[in-house]
């Protein structure tokens, strides 16, 4: 059964200059959701509401447990923006402890909630590492171990694998679905690989508004053979997108 449900009801964002997300009436349930569109399309902007950074023009958007749901985790969040700004000069260790007491996990749980992180993400051999030191995969997976500090349900991963060469994104593939066995997590990508690699449900935008929701099978059922690819997933993601503009 599953712990926790994001629910979307007629959730509208309007933006100045025409641009509107929604309305979009989705349930996200554990397990990893793509959400997937062109640029322009309201991926940022669905992370931003989720994440509270931003209010809504009209509709809901709300974390639920449901009724049975036996962990004791809490309905907490955490994000992963496109471009986190990392303390540097700090090591990493040094780093998840900050977003630890930030995140007002009690003192005495914070080393072990810090290792935690650091194993979930395979980063406990770079404890002491300062983050100028890492790689970019390295420092892209110390993103999302502060957003796993606190335990949350719903794992918010905003392009994750943008500027990764092909083996940190397969490290980090690797670490998403690992973390997502028992939590909700929803990745914004421009990339075939990682809907591929990555998705249980994949949530195609364009123009703000859902023009696709199903597995991958589903998906690839619905290329157009004429539409650019070499896959009938990279057709039907490229036919349900539109034409670049």
């Amino acid at each position: 059964m599953d712990r926790h449900r994001l629910t979307c009801d007629g959730l509208v964002k309007s933006h100045g200059g025409g641009f509107r997300l929604g309305p979009l009436s989705l349930d996200v349930t554990e397990g990893v959701t793509c959400l997937v569109g062109p640029n322009g399309a309201g991926k940022s902007t669905f992370f931003r509401l989720a994440a509270g950074l931003e209010k809504p023009t009209s509709g809901t958007l709300r974390l639920d447990r449901s009724e049975g749901a036996g962990s004791g985790r809490p309905a907490a969040l955490g994000y992963l923006p496109q471009d986190p700004e990392l303390p540097a000069g700090a090591t990493c260790e040094e780093f998840l402890h900050y977003v630890a007491w930030v995140h007002r996990i009690p003192a005495r749980r914070r080393a072990s909630a810090v290792s935690g992180a650091l194993a979930l993400t395979h980063l406990s051999d770079r404890a002491t590492s300062r983050i100028r030191t890492l790689s970019g995969g390295m420092a892209r997976r110390l993103g999302v171990a502060q957003a796993l500090i606190h335990d949350p349900a719903v794992l918010l991963l905003d392009e994750p694998t943008v500027g990764l060469d092909p083996r940190q994104r397969i490290a980090l593939r690797e670490t998403i679905s690992a973390v997502a066995v028992d939590r909700i997590v929803i990745v914004s990508t421009h990339l075939v690989e990682d809907v591929r690699g990555l998705a249980d449900r994949v949530v195609i935008l364009h123009g703000g508004d859902v023009v696709f929701d199903g597995d991958v099978p589903a998906l690839e059922g619905t290329a157009d053979p004429d539409a650019p690819g070499d896959t009938d997933l990279e057709r039907a993601i490229a036919a349900l997108m539109g034409a670049p503009e």
